[in-house]
Formats: structure tokens, C-alpha cells, sequence
């Protein structure tokens, strides 16, 4: 089949029942070289806090390592949650990731909490959520950044360090459309976490396009789409995978902690008729199948958003299935693999 569209991860480090953190964070590793070589655009990783589910909470310390673990594809966040946050403190954060790895560092950015109001409240007890605060962080980091010079600011006398030729691409992750506007405004990029809500994102990103205005960075809007992905050998296996990662959602919002299991606690799972009903919703937030029908659904989901890039976002209880499912996307939508060095 003819590859029209790029293929991108979301990687949230998630552990499986009776995994751990450690190994979690390992096979993030593993995947990120995988993916690598596959011929994948970008490899994002996420920002979640007081949760045995994801190990990854910070992306920033993660991404140091997943850059000197591969050679070609973007690294990035998907994303850092800026109100935690100084605007100062991400920008040099990033600025110095771009300097390790020029040219390959992407700055995700997201305003959710990431966590429970409790633990955001913790990370930054000054944190109000108003969008004019959070609007006013990212002219910060914008400025910062660019390095911009302005009189009677805090950009008169104070850079972001290390001083870099380059700057990380900035990106505006959103599951609700406001902060597609805001990127439309700064002229950044933009994601729909289609995985999140999987309602009302080709409209979003259409609004996106419409108020873009250019900016240094980026002359033509530029967005993508991201959603849970599963693809298996056999329809059966696919089936599989998405009936379990739906009962993980669906577990996850009525407050059932624990991480994802194998398929035997699918059968066993007690549902109510309201709970199966949720279940069909959570499916909506994904793509599942064999190699063709995965590529006939993403391709349709890619012309219904107007974006030229996904980006997979795969949790499956056995590591192998995930691993799989990155090579038989790469297979059917024929990436080009990347040659590996001689030593």
C-alpha cells in the first residue's frame, strides 16, 4: 500500500499488572529504538503524576536518555504541563535537550493537570487554571525561547540557558480545542488528543487552520492527530487487545487504579449494561484491526481531521503486542526503515 501519511508514538510508560516502574521505562527505551529504525516521525512521552499506572513523570529527564538511544526521530513531550511549571525553567529544560540533539526536539506543551487537583496543587500551589494565566505562560516561554528582547520585561535581562543556534519546535496539545486557538495565535503547532475525546477534533483542528497566523517558526499551520492504535496479525488478536485497553479506560473512570490486565480479566470483568455502554465509547477513542483494516481507518481518520501525520498512542498488557503493532503500522504504511550504522 502507498504511504500517505507519517507515522508518529506517544509513549506513556505504562505498567502492567505485576510490572514495575523500572521495566515500564525500559521498554519506552526499547520502543523508542524500535521506532527509530522503523522510519517513525516523532517518539513523545508523557507527563503524569501520583499514578501506579504510567511511570513516566517526567518527560524532560526521560527524553536525555532516549536521545543518546537513537539517531533520527523527533523527541519530544507529549506533553509538560506548563502550569506545574516556570516558563523559564521548560524553556531551558528544552533549550538544552536541543542542544544535545539539534534539530530533533519537539516541546509539547499542555495545560491539564495530568494528575488529580490535589497532586497539581502540590506541584504548584499558585496554580489557579485561568486561561489568562495560562496564556501569559506561554508568551513567557515563546520569549524565552526566541531569546526576544523586550524593554520594561523580564526578556530585557533575563535568557534562557544554554544559548543555542536552534530552539525545540513548539507544539500545543489539546483534548477540548481551546488550546488550538492559542496555538493558532502564537503560530505553533498543534495536536488533537483524539484519544482523550474522540468528539468534535476535525473541527477543532479546522478552527485551528482558520485562525492560524504565520509566525517565524512556522509559516503554514501545522497539526496532527493522536489516538490509541492496535494492530495484530489476526482480527481475533486486535479484537483482543482493544476489549482490554476499553476496560482499562473504563476502569480508570470509575476509579479502579490498577493497571492493565491480560485478556482473561476482560471475560471475568462484572458490567452492567451502563458499563458496557461506556466501553463502546472508549472504543471510539481507538483504531484497532489487522494491517489493512488499521490502514483503511487511519487513513479515513487522517482526511477527516486534514492532517498528514498520526501518532499512535499503543498500551497493550504483553510488551511483545505492543512491539508488534509498531512494526506490522510500519509494514503497511511502508515506512522507510533506517539504515543502521557500521561500527
Amino acid at each position: 500500500m502507498t504511504n500517505t501519511l507519517r507515522l508518529s508514538v506517544l509513549d506513556q510508560s505504562p505498567v502492567r499488572q505485576g510490572g514495575t516502574a523500572r521495566q515500564a521505562l525500559e521498554e519506552t527505551i526499547q520502543l523508542a529504538r524500535l521506532t527509530d529504525q522503523l522510519g517513525y516521525t516523532r517518539f513523545w512521552v508523557s507527563e503524569h503524576h501520583n499514578t501506579g499506572t504510567l511511570a513516566g513523570s517526567t518527560p524532560e529527564v526521560l527524553l536525555g536518555r532516549l536521545g543518546a538511544e537513537t539517531q533520527h526521530i523527533r523527541l519530544g513531550s507529549g506533553g509538560v504541563m506548563l502550569p506545574h511549571y516556570s516558563a523559564l525553567k521548560v524553556a531551558e529544560n528544552f533549550r538544552l535537550l536541543e542542544t544535545l540533539y539539534p534539530g530533533r526536539i519537539d516541546l509539547g506543551i499542555g495545560r491539564a493537570p495530568g494528575t488529580d487537583r490535589l497532586t497539581a496543587h502540590v506541584l504548584n500551589s499558585q496554580n489557579t487554571f485561568r486561561d489568562e494565566d495560562f496564556v501569559d505562560q506561554l508568551m513567557d516561554l515563546r520569549g524565552f525561547l526566541r531569546d526576544e528582547v523586550t524593554p520594561n520585561t523580564v526578556h530585557e535581562k533575563v535568557k534562557a540557558a544554554p544559548f543555542a543556534t536552534t530552539m525545540p519546535e513548539l507544539w500545543l496539545l489539546s483534548s477540548s480545542g481551546q488550546s488550538g486557538l492559542f496555538a493558532a495565535h502564537l503560530g505553533a503547532s498543534f495536536s488533537f488528543a483524539h484519544f482523550i475525546n474522540p468528539v468534535g477534533g476535525p473541527d477543532m483542528v479546522r478552527l485551528y487552520k482558520e485562525r492560524f497566523r504565520p509566525s517565524d517558526e512556522l509559516a503554514a499551520p501545522r497539526a496532527t492527530v493522536a489516538l490509541f492504535v492496535l494492530c495484530a496479525d489476526t482480527e481475533a488478536k486486535a479484537t483482543e487487545l482493544a476489549e482490554s485497553l476499553a476496560l482499562q479506560m473504563l476502569k480508570l473512570e470509575t476509579g479502579d487504579r490498577t493497571s492493565i490486565g491480560s485478556y482473561d480479566t476482560v471475560r471475568d470483568y462484572p458490567l452492567t449494561p451502563e458499563l458496557r455502554a461506556r466501553l463502546t465509547y472508549h472504543r471510539q477513542r481507538m483504531v484497532s484491526g489487522t494491517p489493512e483494516q488499521v490502514h483503511a481507518q487511519l487513513t479515513a481518520l487522517a482526511a477527516s481531521y486534514g492532517v498528514e501525520e498520526i501518532t499512535a498512542v499503543t498500551i497493550t498488557y504483553d510488551f511483545a503486542d505492543r512491539l508488534r503493532s509498531y512494526e506490522l503500522l510500519a509494514e503497511v504504511f511502508e515506512l522507510a526503515p533506517v539504515a543502521q550504522a557500521v561500527v
